[in-house]
């Protein structure tokens, strides 16, 4: 016969008692969403969604007046503002507003064409400003005022006295991924001295001018020329970076040429000369 062993139960968990000045809490519940726990009781959040609206193409309202030839962009936003622009006959005055592909847009009335997407390449020739300012004498918005009657401007930047490719557009959208990830230019530098070898090595390895690093994507001696001529590709936008870097180096800058842009060369364009791109360039640009 088994005898039954004497002394208090065992308590379980409904009869112990707490220990310590430790309250019990009743009826706790995990943290998180609606009160649900996750493994081993640890409390489970929803990672809330980003919520992106998606992007749309079309040209700015004033951007779309100003290259129909009746204004420039900043009279277009006080006509806008004013109540005589309408998309598709609805007034418009929001500041900003996207024209689609197919919208009819009117001024006072009159329908307005948007100009072609144009491109013109320029062979820059030597004391011509590379800027659209008519204070600063001869400039190549002159040199190219017959080329077209669209609103074009220059891409980048050459100095005065600095020769070579230029380009001009209307195409925003090209002009802003150039001035974005930068446009490959092929220079021809000639210097007053020759080039150490160590100093070109410098520039390949990237120079700190004036607190900024200068990369280029190229550096070499011309073939068949003295030391003091040097190739340089560069995708800077800027008008003096050049002459910075070589005399950050101890050397003086006697001629730059932009012999390239990107994929267009100097051929059959002599100096002081245009030309307008055909399709096969245009398209090529998409692969920058």
């Amino acid at each position: 016969m088994v005898k039954k062993k004497s002394g208090s139960p065992k308590a379980t968990s409904a009869t112990r008692k707490p220990t310590g000045d430790r309250p019990v809490q009743k009826n706790r519940k995990p943290l998180g969403q609606g009160g649900q726990g996750g493994k081993g009781g640890r409390p489970t959040f929803t990672k809330p969604q980003k919520v992106t609206e998606p992007k749309r193409d079309g040209t700015r309202l004033n951007k779309f007046i100003a290259n129909s030839g009746v204004c420039s962009r900043r009279e277009a936003d006080t006509y806008i503002a004013s109540g005589l622009v309408t998309v598709n006959n609805k007034v418009v005055n929001t500041m900003g507003y996207l024209v689609q592909a197919g919208d009819e847009v009117k001024f006072d009335g009159r329908r307005l064409q948007q100009e072609p997407p144009t491109y013109v390449l320029l062979n820059k020739p030597k004391a011509v400003a590379s800027t659209t300012s008519e204070s600063k004498g001869l400039t190549v918005m002159d040199l190219i005022a017959n080329a077209t009657n669209a609103r074009v401007a220059p891409v980048g930047r050459l100095g005065r006295n600095a020769t070579g490719l230029f380009l001009f557009t209307n195409d925003d959208r090209l002009m802003n991924k150039l001035h974005k990830k930068g446009l490959p230019r092929l220079f021809h530098v000639e210097l007053n001295k020759n080039l150490k070898n160590e100093d070109l090595l410098k520039i390949r390895e990237g120079q700190s001018v004036d607190g900024r690093t200068v990369i280029v994507e190229e550096v070499s001696y011309v073939a068949n020329a003295a030391k003091k001529e040097v190739g340089l590709r560069i995708k800077n936008m800027g008008s003096s970076i050049i002459r910075e870097l070589f005399e950050h180096l101890g050397y003086q800058v006697v001629k730059v040429d932009c012999v390239a842009l990107a994929h267009l060369t100097k051929k059959d364009l002599p100096r002081g000369r245009y030309r307008h791109l055909n399709d096969d360039e245009i398209s090529l640009f998409s692969m920058l």
